[in-house]
């Protein structure tokens, strides 16, 4: 079973559009779509934004459903100058930009006594997905990297360079760390697939507002496809 979870009613109607023997189950305020797709058992779940709505999802998916994967799709800020609107982001780890306990000596970054700063997706899973968006996207470019998470929309240039320079992610959004991090504690493969809707800078608000169709068209392309080939 794979749980698919998009913040965004936006990131996954495309997906449960297409699904077939769909139940729907209610719980936590989020709407679980289990059924197939592409001959997959799947289950599709806008999980709301910021990080606590995330886990929360993910942590329902994993008791619930039993997924053995979850897939975080969505839309992000770039951190990299290489990366232009439109293109993919596909996570090699993540990492929460807005978690800061340094007072007490830990790395920015660091929940305080974990036994990781990072959270370390399925690198093989992560290596098929590149592949496959290479294939049906080829108008646009991906990369393999990591991805920063926080309860924020990153739209200055001031905040974009202080996120680039602690954690040297590829680039931002609002959800990714928090269902990593569940998927760690839960010994559960997840990966991040993140469509570039605008460049974090003082741009952004702008930005997301025209090129927001635009990223989630691309996501729905690659996601339908890299399940569809699963």
């Amino acid at each position: 079973m794979i749980g698919i979870i998009g913040a965004m009613a936006e990131e996954v109607q495309g997906l449960i559009q297409v699904m077939e023997n769909v139940s729907v189950m209610e719980k936590a305020s989020m709407t679980f779509h289990k059924g197939q797709l592409y001959k997959q058992e799947v289950v599709v779940v806008r999980s709301g934004i910021g990080k606590v709505n995330a886990a929360v999802c993910a942590q329902i998916l994993i008791d619930e459903f039993a997924v053995e994967t979850i897939i975080n799709t969505g839309i992000a800020g770039s951190l990299d100058e290489r990366i232009d609107i439109g293109d993919m982001v596909i996570s090699t780890d993540a990492v929460h930009h807005d978690m800061d306990a340094t007072i007490f000596g830990d790395p920015l970054g660091q929940v305080p006594r974990m036994d990781t700063l990072y959270f370390p997706a399925d690198q093989g899973l992560a290596a098929k997905a590149k592949g496959v968006n290479e294939a049906v996207n080829p108008q646009i470019k991906t990369f393999l990297g990591r991805v920063a998470s926080g309860d924020q929309f990153v739209s200055s240039k001031e905040k974009k360079a202080v996120i680039k320079e602690s954690f040297g992610p590829l680039c931002v959004e609002m959800e990714g760390a928090a269902i990593a991090h569940v998927a760690y504690l839960n010994h559960c493969p997840y990966l991040i697939v993140r469509s570039i809707s605008d460049k974090a800078d003082d741009s952004a608000t702008e930005d997301y507002e025209v090129f927001e169709k635009k990223a989630v068209a691309n996501s729905t392309t690659f996601m339908r496809s890299l399940i569809e080939r699963w």
